[in-house]
């Protein structure tokens, strides 16, 4: 396996999939093996075939995925719809040459095919601090050509400086701001907060926004709704829910009352429009 932090990685396709592992893939995609209880047998099937990631494409984007140990990566490889419900709703309040914010943007299954709709007039902005899951996302970013992806390395949350994040068990996807004690593995980050971002990254206004940050979304939200200008406020917005219960604040409750409305739900994420 290519270590994410060499500095000049094999170039994209290096590790397309085998015959054998290309067939997996595709019985997966044209089958129910694609629900998330059967990818991590098709995982260890793929890794018997050779071990390592595979080179595919996702949603218009270029991906080198790491299935092994991301829940996110495994998604990507054998499930073709994957998130598209909620890609699909960002992308219907997402005009070419607009702008895209996603927060916890992971190795970039968001941020990547959202960057292809915008083309390359418009800007997305991608923020992922692990550091191992950032070489993923600049490299897939690289990979696919889309430099209107500006990437930041920091985490976003109410205040900045730096804070803690830790990974439970084998998930990379899952990686987390510590809230309480931290583990033996945890390590520091910088922290920014989202309006800080913006205005480094010279956003004047955001079209649409996901934030995935298992339970520190409404560190996020509640800080800057409440000191954002409006011009700022995303037109759309797919939050997880998974973690609510985490939250400290209920950050929903507050963008409804700042006139957004839910108009959707999936398993994972809620569907909010503004107005």
């Amino acid at each position: 396996m290519t270590p994410d932090n060499d500095p000049s990685p094999p170039p994209f396709g290096t590790f397309a999939p085998n015959a054998a592992q290309s067939l997996v893939i595709r019985l997966a995609h044209g089958s129910g093996l694609k629900r998330g209880a059967f990818r991590p047998m098709l995982t260890r099937a793929l890794n018997l075939l050779r071990a390592g990631p595979v080179d595919v494409g996702y949603q218009g984007a270029n991906f080198r995925l790491y299935h092994q140990v991301s829940a996110t990566e495994r998604g990507a490889v054998f499930n073709p719809d994957y998130n598209r419900e909620e890609l699909d709703f960002l992308r219907s309040h997402l005009p070419a040459g607009g702008v895209a914010v996603d927060v916890g943007a992971n190795v970039g299954t968001f941020a990547l095919p959202l960057a292809r709709h915008v083309g390359p007039d418009g800007l997305v902005i991608a923020i992922e601090p692990h550091p191992v899951t950032h070489a993923r996302l600049r490299f897939n970013r690289d990979a696919s050509g889309l430099s209107q992806v500006r990437l930041v390395a920091a985490a976003a949350g109410d205040s900045d400086g730096e804070v803690m994040i830790e990974t439970d068990g084998d998930n990379l996807g899952a990686s987390h701001i510590v809230v309480g004690t931290a583990g033996a593995d945890a390590f520091k980050v910088p922290s920014m907060r989202l309006q800080a971002i913006l205005d480094q990254a010279g956003a004047t206004r955001v079209d649409v926004l996901k934030i995935d940050v298992e339970g520190f979304e409404d560190r996020v939200l509640i800080s800057f709704f409440r000191d954002a200008p409006a011009a700022l406020w995303p037109r759309a917005v797919v939050i997880e829910h998974l973690s609510r219960d985490e939250w400290r604040q209920d950050c929903l409750a507050d963008m409804i009352s700042r006139g957004y409305r839910e108009v959707g739900r999936t398993r994972s994420n809620t569907l909010l429009v503004r107005g």
